[in-house]
């Protein structure tokens, strides 16, 4: 078959070793998101090295059966063609994967992980191990070790707090009590039922904080609970 007898046995099997080590450092990368529950996971990241790495040699493949061609000197390939388009092709699992929900985007750091798996993929593919290798380990620093450095430093979060009160209830009198020096009130929204004689009032609130947000939602919630307000309802939720 076309381009088949070009390659020795030696060559193929430098090909089936980079198309494992490409599934073996995809997998990695894609074994850390699934265990954090993500939906591009261990198979899918695997996937997408294994593909990019198949690509890649189909690229070379390509470019060596035209150099040795009797046509080859009229026509030219460039196995970078082929690698340029697995790049913008990643880009669509990755928006596939994010997720935009209030204030909030959900999904980056997995496409992000597409996109770097998709590389580790090439780097194989194209048999520099090194490359694949080192991008691996830093991936993985950036994921595992990175992500509990996070919790040191303090960051804006969004979250929305809705009460569910009596429509006699003075609005700024549970503002009064929602205020702290860790969060701003940036949207009052507010609904009236005057069949059940309440009114639910809803807070899109901004957190400046360290770590998880428990510790500021368990105040916010007693201090409500304790005003002596009339409170029916209070929901706390991400936006």
């Amino acid at each position: 078959m076309w381009g088949m007898n070009i390659f020795s046995d030696s060559i193929t099997s430098n090909f089936l070793i980079r198309l494992l080590v490409a599934s073996a450092l995809g997998g990695v990368i894609g074994f850390e998101r699934d265990i954090h529950g993500r939906a591009a996971g261990l198979r899918t990241n695997l996937l997408v090295s294994l593909g990019s790495a198949l690509f890649m040699l189909i690229s070379e493949v390509v470019a060596v059966s035209y150099s040795t061609s009797p046509i080859g000197s009229a026509l030219r390939s460039d196995p970078g063609r082929i690698a340029a388009q697995i790049i913008a092709g990643i880009g669509f699992l990755g928006a596939g994967a994010i997720i935009k929900y209030g204030f909030s985007i959900r999904g980056l750091t997995t496409a992000a992980c597409l996109w770097i798996t998709a590389g580790i993929g090439m780097s194989a593919g194209a048999g520099l191990f090194e490359l694949a290798i080192v991008t691996t380990i830093i991936g993985l620093f950036s994921l595992i070790v990175l992500n509990r450095v996070e919790k040191f430093y303090a960051k804006d979060s969004y979250r929305t707090l809705e009460v569910v009160t009596s429509n006699k209830m003075n609005i700024a009198d549970i503002i009064n009590v929602v205020e702290r020096a860790e969060l701003s009130i940036l949207y009052m929204d507010k609904e009236r039922n005057y069949e059940d004689n309440r009114m639910l009032v809803r807070l899109t609130l901004r957190l400046h904080h360290k770590g998880v947000t428990d510790e500021i939602s368990h105040s916010l919630v007693k201090d409500l609970e304790e005003s002596g307000y009339p409170i029916y309802m209070i929901k706390w939720w991400h936006q």
